[in-house]
């Protein structure tokens, strides 16, 4: 019968296609559409403590770069603030808490220029470790990716992170923490995305 569901062919998945950095990064993809970009300025110029780099790729099952990916990045400030009504406190003039970027097309680098986030107050009072929320999205992926980004040097916070002790396994844990080095004399933090493979980052339902 032509109208029996089981005789149906499934269609194909919808993605974020190629026109996905026109449409929410036009300036980055070579369009001179607005006169100012909203949510390139993480942090504004009057946010207080630590100035960092954040970077690294986006890298797929075979180990290659992903060279057509858009990032979303939401943080607390230094004092462990965002920047809501609920957000636990006041926030600093022009800090917005919220940024996106996308890849290089050539090398499939991303990264952004932020402060170093604080400590924040969870469900239930329990303390979070620093953090930097993440959401992936590129051609292939059905559904953005969320995903967390830990620091190298909040061992002691890391360690009682109730987010991070609810995986149950310590080498996936190490997914989402980022490495801190220097250069130039910045703090950089490197961060590599793994989409699929033995090290595919932690990434959450939520």
């Amino acid at each position: 019968m032509a109208n029996d569901p089981t005789l149906l062919r499934e269609t194909p998945s919808q993605t974020a296609g190629p026109y996905v950095h026109i449409g929410l990064a036009p300036g980055a993809a070579g369009f001179d559409i607005y006169e100012h970009e909203l949510s390139w300025d993480i942090a504004g110029p009057n946010a207080a403590g630590e100035r960092i780099r954040v970077e690294g790729l986006v890298i797929d099952a075979m180990g290659s770069p992903v060279k057509d990916v858009l990032l979303e990045a939401w943080q607390a400030n230094a004092a462990g603030h965002y920047p809501h009504p609920e957000g636990g406190g006041e926030v600093e003039d022009g800090f917005r808490g919220w940024g996106r970027v996308i890849t290089d097309f050539e090398t499939g680098e991303w990264g952004f220029d932020t402060v170093k986030p604080g400590p924040v107050r969870g469900r239930n009072g329990t303390m979070q470790a620093p953090h930097i929320s993440l959401w992936i999205v590129a051609r292939g992926i059905n559904l953005g990716l969320n995903t967390r980004l830990y620091f190298s040097d909040e061992a002691e916070a890391n360690a009682s992170d109730p987010v991070l002790n609810g995986i149950e396994w310590e080498n996936r844990r190490a997914t989402l923490i980022a490495e801190r080095g220097t250069r130039d004399g910045q703090t950089v933090y490197r961060f590599n995305i793994r989409l699929q493979g033995d090290d595919e980052t932690v990434f959450f339902d939520i």
